[in-house]
């Protein structure tokens, strides 16, 4: 086995030859191993694409019923099947699995433990599997070998690869029965099943159609060699794989898979739930604001002072501002996502200022650098009012009522930081005095974006920037330069 092990880890493996030399150590090991503690071990290894691993070294102990009949040495094992082996890779910690399904169908405890290099770098696996013992669920018959063992042979010759049978034994019930439709082999989870669902402890030899009324059909009047069908019992939600096998000449078993998924639709609905319920909230929220931002206008009309109108749409600007960020949010097709694209949330925002505005010369141009950037809907609104601040203060300082000009913001990503910058070719600034509308930006940005704020110096015009890193709140796709007129 040695010159075996050598020869598939310089072939299908990565592994440097002292990494090889540390496997071939623990190898020569293993027999003696496993047949001191009566264990089956394995050492497993990633191949060149790290996409699966490969069983490189395999020790068996004498046993009379052996967990696997032929050598798996050689093999690809994928993670569908085998989770343990990569979680090991993966985080470098134990594996232990205590009611795994081998590839042969029998019920093992598994225990992975990296092996690690003289770097303390991961080559390779050591697994560990010993039968789990379920006597009194197995009634074997007309043969001395496992039943499971039988069944995937059989079922493994089967051209029936759309469906996913190996990797579903890990969560479904398995039921087998002969052609007088008896109940032959359970394993755990489908005698629990049976027991339940039928009221009798008594689920042996007898006929599977008169424990489960509800399979009848299937079995008095489907032919078909593999047939798949949901069905809702007593509130169960229930997927269920039939197969015919051949058994002799003339008498033909059935290999039942069920899968319970009530536990998983009861989920569903309660996300469903809760999806509507966020949707509710966030309609009331931006009704909310429109019937605030409703009271103010009518209070705005009744007002005869020239200042109280412009104090009053101010006000009107920030409402509308976080308001565009409900309206964007219930506008996604995932209703239950609330992150919000800024770059959408700036257009909308900027857009009713400038056209409501007394400047019908400004041309607004939004670029993305092909960014496009999604945040929680906290920073959103933060962000939302930091723009409109801005972007009011341009329009109110930086031009003239005839006066063309450009506002341009730009959004930028840097490694882990992002940056958006407000830049005006207006009068510009000699110094920047504190007002409210710059306090409320330099408080959002560094509490609510715990970020930096700061005013660039520029020959023309005004430039703002307002930079935060990155964080699990933000995320960054990519997206072609976005470039809106007024």
């Amino acid at each position: 086995m040695i010159v075996k092990t050598k020869e598939i880890c310089e072939k299908k493996t990565n592994l440097t030859a002292s990494d090889i030399e540390e496997i071939l150590k623990i190898a020569a090991t293993m027999d003696k191993f496993a047949e001191l503690s009566q264990s089956y071990m394995f050492i497993d290894c990633l191949s060149k694409n790290h996409e699966h691993a490969i069983v490189v070294a395999e020790a068996y102990p004498q046993d009379d019923i052996p967990l696997y009949t032929k050598s798996v040495l050689g093999k690809d094992v994928f993670e569908i099947f085998e989770p343990g082996v990569f979680y090991s890779f993966r985080k470098g910690e134990k594996s232990i699995i205590k009611n795994a399904i081998n590839q042969e169908g029998r019920n093992v405890h598994q225990t992975v433990i990296p092996i690690k290099n003289k770097e303390n770098k991961i080559i390779a696996v050591l697994i560990e599997e010993k039968e789990v013992e379920f006597t009194k669920n197995i009634h074997l018959e007309e043969s001395n070998l496992s039943i499971p063992t039988q069944v995937l042979d059989i079922i493994l010759s089967y051209d029936n690869s759309s469906i996913p049978i190996v990797s579903d034994l890990l969560m479904e019930m398995f039921i087998l029965t002969n052609h007088e439709h008896a109940l032959i082999y359970a394993n755990p989870v489908g005698v629990k099943f049976l027991v339940e669902m039928s009221g009798t402890n008594k689920i042996y030899q007898e006929n599977i159609t008169e424990l489960l009324p509800f399979l009848k059909e299937i079995y008095d009047e489907n032919d078909e060699d593999v047939y798949v069908f949901e069905r809702t019992i007593e509130r169960k939600s229930l997927v269920i794989k039939k197969i015919k096998l051949k058994h002799t000449k003339n008498n033909m078993n059935t290999l039942l898979i069920i899968q319970d998924l009530t536990e998983l639709k009861m989920k569903e609905k309660e996300l469903s739930m809760k999806s509507i319920m966020i949707e509710e909230i966030h309609h009331r929220v931006k009704n909310n604001l429109q019937t605030i931002a409703s009271l103010l206008r009518l209070q705005m009309h009744q007002s005869n002072l020239h200042d109280n109108q412009e104090h009053f749409e101010v006000a009107l600007n920030r409402i509308f501002s976080i308001s565009a960020v409900y309206e964007l949010i219930l506008s996604n097709d995932d209703s239950s996502s609330e992150l919000v694209n800024i770059v959408e949330l700036t257009r909308k925002v900027c857009s009713k200022l400038v056209i409501n505005s007394v400047y019908k010369n400004i041309d607004l141009i939004i670029q993305t650098n092909d960014h496009i950037i999604f945040t929680s809907q906290k920073k959103a609104v933060s962000i939302s009012l930091i723009i409109n601040e801005l972007v009011q203060n341009i329009l109110k300082h930086a031009f003239q009522p005839e006066e063309e000009g450009d506002i341009r913001i730009e959004f930028h990503v840097n490694e882990d930081v992002i940056e958006i910058h407000v830049i005006d070719n207006g009068i510009g600034m000699k110094d920047v005095q504190p007002s409210l509308g710059l306090n409320i930006v330099r408080n959002l940005v560094e509490s609510d974006l715990e970020g930096e704020f700061a005013f660039l110096s520029t020959a023309l015009g005004t430039h703002a920037l307002i930079s935060f890193k990155k964080s699990p709140e933000v995320r960054v796709s990519g997206e072609e330069d976005i470039i809106s007129g007024r």
